[in-house]
C-alpha cells in the first residue's frame, strides 16, 4: 500500500471482526487487540457492525452487496482508521466496496480499512511488537491478501520479528488453498483437491504450526488437516504476534 497517512498518538482504532472469525477463530480477533494495545494503541469496537458483503459480492448478488457496504460505511464511517483479521474481508472494503461504486461513500470508508500486517507495519512502522514464540511456523497468506492488498511482505516481516520462531518456506505457498468461500460449496471436488495439495506442501516442511493472515484460509486448511490427524496446527497471525 502505498501513501499511507500517518496514525497519530492516541486516535481510536475500530476493530471490525468479520462473520466466521466472531463464530469460528474469534481468538483472533482478540489477539488484534492485544498487540495493539501493547503498542499504546486504543481500540474501538463498533457493535453495530455486521458482515461486509464480502459472500453476496463473490456470488454476483451485486444489489444485497451494496446494501451492506452502505451500512459498513454508516457503522464505520467516523474512524480514521479500520483494523480486521482477514485479508479477504480488507480487501472487499478496500476493493470491492470500489468496485460496486467508484465514488460511493462506502468506498471512502473502505479505503481506511487495513489488513492487521498491514496496518502494524505501514501504518505505525512497527515489525518487532515484542512476540516470543519459540516454534517451527511455515506461513500460507490468502489469494486476497497476497494480490489485492499486497500484504505478504507485512506479514513476514513482522514473523522475522519475532523471538525464537524459526520461519520455513512453503512450497507452491502461491498456491490458492481451495476456500473461496462459495466456491468450496460449489466446486466442492474440485476445493479439496487444492486443500489436499496445500496440506501436503505445508506437512514437508516439517513445521509445528501453519500461520495466516486469513482466517477462512485456516478454516479450510485446519479442518482438513483434522480429518487427517496430521500433528500440524493452525494458528492466525496475530495470535503468533500476541505470544510473549
Amino acid at each position: 500500500m502505498t501513501d499511507v497517512p500517518l496514525y497519530r498518538r492516541g486516535e481510536p482504532v475500530a476493530l471490525f471482526v468479520p462473520c466466521f472469525v466472531d463464530v469460528f477463530n474469534p481468538d483472533a480477533a482478540r489477539a488484534v487487540v492485544t498487540v495493539l494495545e501493547r503498542l499504546a494503541v486504543r481500540v474501538e469496537y463498533p457493535s453495530e457492525q455486521t458482515c461486509c458483503g464480502q459472500p453476496a459480492y463473490n456470488a454476483g448478488h451485486f444489489a444485497p452487496a451494496i446494501e451492506l457496504a452502505e451500512r459498513f460505511a454508516r457503522v464505520f464511517q467516523d474512524y480514521a482508521w479500520i483494523v480486521t483479521p482477514s485479508g479477504s474481508c480488507a480487501a472487499m472494503a478496500r476493493a470491492g466496496f470500489t468496485h460496486l461504486s467508484p465514488t460511493s461513500t462506502a468506498a471512502s470508508v473502505g479505503a481506511r480499512v487495513y489488513d492487521f500486517a498491514s496496518f502494524l507495519t505501514g501504518v505505525l512502522g512497527v515489525v518487532d511488537v515484542g512476540a516470543r514464540f519459540a516454534h517451527r511456523v511455515t506461513f500460507h497468506e490468502g489469494c486476497h491478501a497476497r494480490r489485492e492488498l499486497g500484504a505478504l511482505d507485512a506479514s513476514l516481516r513482522l514473523l522475522g520479528g519475532v523471538r525464537d520462531l524459526t520461519l520455513v518456506d512453503l512450497p507452491l505457498a502461491d498456491e490458492c488453498c481451495g476456500f473461496g468461500g462459495s466456491f468450496s460449496v460449489s466446486f466442492d471436488a474440485l476445493s479439496t483437491s487444492m486443500g489436499d495439495a496445500k496440506c501436503e506442501h505445508a506437512l514437508s516442511t516439517g513445521a509445528e504450526y501453519l500461520v495466516s493472515g486469513d482466517p477462512s484460509c485456516l478454516l479450510h486448511v485446519g479442518g482438513m488437516l483434522r480429518r487427517r490427524s496430521a500433528p500440524l496446527k493452525t494458528l492466525h497471525l496475530a495470535e503468533v504476534l500476541a505470544a510473549t
